[in-house]
């Protein structure tokens, strides 16, 4: 029985006697209810904070960054996508085009995805790229994937690779720009580089122009990852039909080029250029130079071929600056056209002899012969009658020391001395007289001689005529700056005619054309170096005005460095402009002269070796 539980005896209260009730101390209930309750306060504060903290944050992020954070939001939904749009084409003054975008395509191959051998596949392609077989499967043999075979394929070659339907081969279209007319206008038009933008020439300067509005389509990125167009803007897929216009002629750059380059290679020159203006409005219609390049291989070429040194060199314009000079003269009221200067062959100025190239005129000579022999020493004379600050104000308003403005990139400031040093040595009005002793651009003789055609206005050369559609619609035109008065028409009509003289029995007699009045002057001047002038390099140029009974064109050519021994604005340069103004004459149907010049005034031309200015 040792496992049985004891059993207590109940208690029980004695007969007679009343229970007690337990008592407690005052105090000790609140004393433990107190702590409970602080407990409670606490966990309640805690959670009423953390939710405090939590609602604060929900404001902060739904109202105060919720515009921010719904934007960062959307652009990591949303891809922008900005297509390709080709560039504008330029075209010339008569719509042929000069500078176009192309589909072309790069051709890569995979031979991993060969389902053909690769001596097939290459036998396949080999006639078409025109490249041996195996050539190509060497090729092949390099890496098993992302070969680039061709770089540039042609439209109808990339059909044609396509229509073998040979799997591992890919073709990539991009746009490619291209020009037409190769080396032609490569100075004028410049080039693109890969990326498609202009890097020289029109391409270069008006990149505004020639760059269509791009707009970009949004796509919004679904939960698989697909993409969704989720707003296409108004004229996402039309390209409006505009086109640059030029001023320029291909055909008659084209024979201004190969005019060119038969006299630079003949005569072994350094280089030459060519320019013919309107005199009227400032359009140039062409402007060749040579050495060029070719705008769709341009990195096979010299970067030194890629400027145009008609805009971008300086150079001494030596006797085709008198008709200028002559005409500041004449303006000036120092001289009349009927005036006669005294010729002994040579004359010091400042302890400098200045001679003439050609020693046959001398003695008393009118200002028409002055022009026409080139006579230095009466050009001198003339320049003397007006005094050297009157002239150096002159030389300014004509521009000299300036830029003429042309819209192509890199024209160069002309140099030009200081006011003080012009005036305070005699010598410096006396060898600007005849050309020498400043520098310009080709471009600015073009510019002043033009200002001699038109009656006095000094135009703004250029060679954009504006954005057009295809209904030749005008979209957008340069606002050019307004002609400045420079001589009057009496001063012009007086030089014109003396100018004329000089084509008709004088030194420029090599760019008589039979039926027509022609202006011109000639130009050879030594180069500068440095102390002095060169006894042997020399810079030939001859300016032509057509037609002197209504001046419509001005035509400078310019050859740098001939060799031979008879190098002269007359023999290297007149023969070129000759062949410019008879193509100019076939183009623009110009009518014979009233009183033309006359074709048994040709007897040959003396020639001597130049002494400082031609």
């Amino acid at each position: 029985m040792a496992n049985l539980p004891r059993i207590l005896p109940l208690r029980t209260a004695s007969r007679g006697s009343t229970p007690q009730p337990r008592t407690q101390k005052p105090g000790t209930k609140a004393r433990e209810i107190e702590p409970s309750l602080a407990r409670l306060t606490l966990v309640w504060g805690i959670l009423l904070g953390g939710l405090s903290v939590l609602g604060i944050n929900l404001y902060y992020v739904q109202v105060t960054q919720g515009p921010v954070l719904q934007r960062k939001a959307r652009q990591q939904q949303q891809i922008f996508m900005r297509p390709f749009v080709p560039r504008r084409t330029i075209v010339d003054r008569a719509g042929t085009a000069v500078a176009i975008d192309r589909p072309v395509y790069s051709l890569f191959v995979h031979p991993k995805l060969f389902t053909k051998p690769p001596e097939e596949v290459a036998a396949a392609l080999s006639p078409i790229l025109n490249r041996p077989a195996p050539e190509l499967v060497n090729i092949f043999g390099q890496q098993r994937s992302g070969i680039r075979l061709e770089r540039t394929l042609p439209e109808d070659v990339a059909e044609r690779i396509q229509n073998l339907q040979l799997d591992g081969l890919e073709r990539i279209q991009y746009q490619q720009r291209f020009y037409p007319q190769n080396d032609v206008l490569a100075t004028i038009v410049g080039y693109t580089n890969v990326d498609h933008r202009g890097q020289a020439g029109i391409e270069l300067s008006q990149q505004n122009l020639l760059e269509r509005e791009v707009k970009a389509l949004r796509l919004t990125r679904m939960g698989d990852g697909s993409l969704m167009p989720d707003q296409v803007p108004g004229g996402f897929l039309n390209l409006d039909d505009l086109q640059l216009r030029l001023t320029l002629d291909t055909r008659l750059q084209r024979v201004a080029l190969a005019a060119l380059r038969q006299q630079v290679k003949q005569y072994q020159a350094k280089r030459g250029g060519v320019i013919v203006m309107d005199v009227h409005t400032g359009g140039i219609l062409a402007m060749a130079t040579e050495p060029s390049f070719d705008p769709n291989k341009y990195y096979d070429f010299p970067v030194e071929r890629y400027k145009n040194w008609l805009i971008t060199d300086l150079y001494e314009p030596g006797s085709t600056f008198k008709p200028v000079t002559v005409s500041v003269a004449l303006e000036a009221g120092t001289i009349k056209p009927n005036s006669t200067f005294h010729d002994p062959g040579g004359i010091t100025v400042d302890g400098h002899t200045i001679g003439n190239a050609y020693t046959g005129h001398t003695g008393r000579l009118s200002v028409t012969e002055i022009i026409k022999y080139s006579s230095n020493v009466g050009t001198v004379k003339i320049a003397q009658t007006m005094k050297s600050i009157d002239f150096y104000n002159w030389l300014k308003k004509l521009g000299l020391g300036d830029r003429v403005g042309i819209d192509l990139p890199g024209e160069v400031k002309g140099q030009f001395k200081k006011k003080e040093i012009f005036t305070r040595a005699r010598i410096e009005p006396a060898v600007t007289a005849f050309g020498q002793g400043f520098s310009l651009t080709p471009l600015q003789l073009v510019q002043l001689h033009a200002a001699i055609a038109n009656g006095g206005k000094l135009v703004v050369p250029h060679l954009v005529e504006g954005l057009y559609d295809s209904q030749e619609n005008p979209y957008w035109q340069p606002n050019l700056r307004p002609p400045q008065n420079l001589f009057s028409p009496e001063t012009t009509t007086a030089v014109l005619p003396m100018m004329e003289e000089a084509v008709k029995a004088g030194t420029g007699k090599n760019a008589q054309i039979p039926g027509y009045r022609i202006a011109g002057k000639t130009g050879t001047a030594q180069k500068a170096v440095r102390g002095g002038y060169s006894s042997t390099a020399v810079i030939t140029s001859f300016v032509g005005i057509l037609p002197v009974d209504d001046p419509r064109y001005v035509v400078l050519a310019v050859v740098d460095e001939p060799k031979g021994g008879a190098v002269a604005g007359s023999t290297v340069a007149a023969p070129i402009v000759k062949t410019v103004m008879e193509s100019l004459i076939a183009l623009d149907r110009l009518p014979p002269s009233s009183a033309a010049n006359s074709a048994a005034d040709s007897a040959p031309v003396r020639r001597r070796r130049p002494s400082r200015a031609e």
